[in-house]
């Protein structure tokens, strides 16, 4: 189904942008129907791809003023819908703006445009001995636009935390084409943190064209660490005791048996393939710091009995160490074509009892389940892996997926760290915020965006999402009423 967009409506977008910079064909559209949520699809009604905030603007005005529904759209890689047409209209792909405009070494500070790849960032500012700490998995690929629509982590979060903690400004285009400035050069307290209430919104109020970024010093000194585990309940005990020590390490990241095999199969690094878990652990920080961390460290996995520990001599060895967390989502596309990757949150003392209720569900839905955590703060990425045209097997994976969530907030945890809510766990929000809460978010909605043009149907639940998100049908929705 198609809204079919007035074709002087086009013409207007052809008009802004440029003829070759909107998108309508059927083949062209289909590259667009999803992001990393592969499970759900729905085609876009023209794509239209801005190079400016002058541009952005105007293509919200003429949304604005037609009621076509806008969904912002960075690589791609986003992996709960947040992309994903549902309402059909715009999807409106920032791609083309991935300018670094300024590098501040003094001030530590970087200004881009939000298309600019979270790794360019970094890059851009190596020569200062400065980086941008947020690290998602796909940083070479995603951009600091959807980094901010998520609030995107990765394995270095655990010490250094969120998106949010590192954006002191954005330049942001509102619903009706108005552009408004949010933070700046420095945080600061005065008033309403509108700044903390975008970040994260996934574009559901506004589309941020520019950023300012916290850049941070590199560390003095870093260690890195891989050990083997005979049980994946071992390794997550491990994890619970480094925190409980005392010691913040930079990163902690563990992978299970099933994913070390795939990473082999794939790669022929030389992992232990008998090992039922791999840790990794990095410290980082003054030298003096670092040795006394480690020894405690060294401590808390020899108390439960890892099978090996290697730490690495030089920057190639760390380097070879991470390649085995970094590729692993990629490897398992060796064990099946499709793969639905979750996202839940669990308190750390947790850790090593839901490793084992996951198996169990694994079990009971006879599922192919690979994990992948961010072990040290709680962020759990079971991956479920499956054949997209066995509606059987699919309908099993949406179930054994929200059983996961559902253990998740039960244990006290929440639905994601890091890949946000989009249309893949909207229907899920009541089990986590009272209907009070959510009328809140409504309101904040509303107060920026009153026509419900941007990025409607995600995030915040409403009577049309409680059964299916938006006006295209989707394949979860089908499968599980099915």
């Amino acid at each position: 189904m198609r809204m079919l967009i007035e074709s002087s409506i086009e013409t207007q977008l052809r008009g802004i942008v440029g003829d070759k910079y909107v998108l309508s064909s059927r083949v062209d559209l289909a590259v667009y129907e999803c992001d990393g949520l592969t499970l759900d699809v729905a085609s876009p009604d023209l794509v239209v791809l801005p190079k400016s905030t002058e541009e952005v603007a105007a293509v919200m005005a003429l949304a604005f003023a037609n009621k076509i529904p806008v969904s912002p759209r960075g690589a791609g890689t986003g992996l709960s819908g947040g992309a994903t047409t549902v309402m059909g209209g715009i999807s409106l792909v920032l791609t083309r703006m991935n300018k670094i405009l300024s590098v501040d070494p003094v001030d530590r500070v970087a200004i881009v445009q939000v298309g600019a790849t979270n790794a360019s960032v970094s890059e851009a500012a190596q020569k200062h001995s400065l980086y941008f700490a947020p690290d998602p998995s796909s940083q070479s690929a995603s951009t600091i636009g959807g980094n901010i629509a998520e609030n995107s982590g990765g394995p270095h979060t655990l010490k250094y935390g969120m998106t949010t903690n590192h954006v002191m400004g954005l330049k942001v285009v509102l619903s009706n084409g108005e552009v408004i400035t949010l933070g700046g050069r420095s945080r600061t307290k005065e008033g309403l943190d509108l700044l903390g209430v975008f970040i994260g919104s996934e574009g559901t109020i506004g589309i941020a064209t520019e950023a300012t970024l916290k850049l941070i010093p590199r560390a003095q000194a870093v260690e890195t660490m891989l050990a083997y585990f005979n049980t994946m309940e071992a390794a997550g005990q491990a994890v619970s005791d480094v925190v409980a020590s005392g010691v913040v390490p930079a990163a902690m990241e563990m992978i299970d048996q099933l994913t070390i095999n795939a990473v082999e199969d794939a790669y022929h690094m030389g992992l232990d393939r008998e090992a039922a878990a791999l840790l990794i652990i990095e410290l980082d920080g003054p030298r003096t710091g670092i040795t006394i961390q480690r020894r405690t460290v060294e401590s808390c996995i020899g108390t439960n009995k890892a099978i090996s520990v290697q730490w690495a001599n030089d920057a190639y060895e760390r380097a070879r160490i991470w390649k085995a967390r970094k590729t692993a989502f990629g490897a398992l596309g060796r064990i099946a074509p499709h793969a639905y990757l979750l996202d839940g949150v669990i308190p750390r003392s947790k850790l090593a009892s839901t490793i084992s209720e996951i198996a169990k569900i694994s079990e009971r839905y006879n599922l192919t389940i690979a994990n992948i955590y961010h072990a040290g703060d709680g962020n759990l990425h079971p991956c479920i892996l499956y054949h997209k045209d066995n509606v059987d097997e699919v309908k099993r994976v949406l179930k054994a997926g929200l059983e996961i969530l559902e253990l998740c907030v039960r244990i006290g945890g929440t639905l994601s760290g890091e890949h946000g809510i989009g249309i893949e766990k909207v229907s899920a929000m009541t089990s986590v915020f009272s209907e009070e809460s959510l009328e809140s978010m409504r309101w904040i909605k509303q107060s920026f965006d009153p026509e419900n043009i941007c990025n409607s149907s995600k995030v915040i639940p409403t009577p049309s999402n409680c059964g299916e998100s938006g006006a295209r049908s989707l394949l979860r929705h089908g499968t599980l009423s099915s």
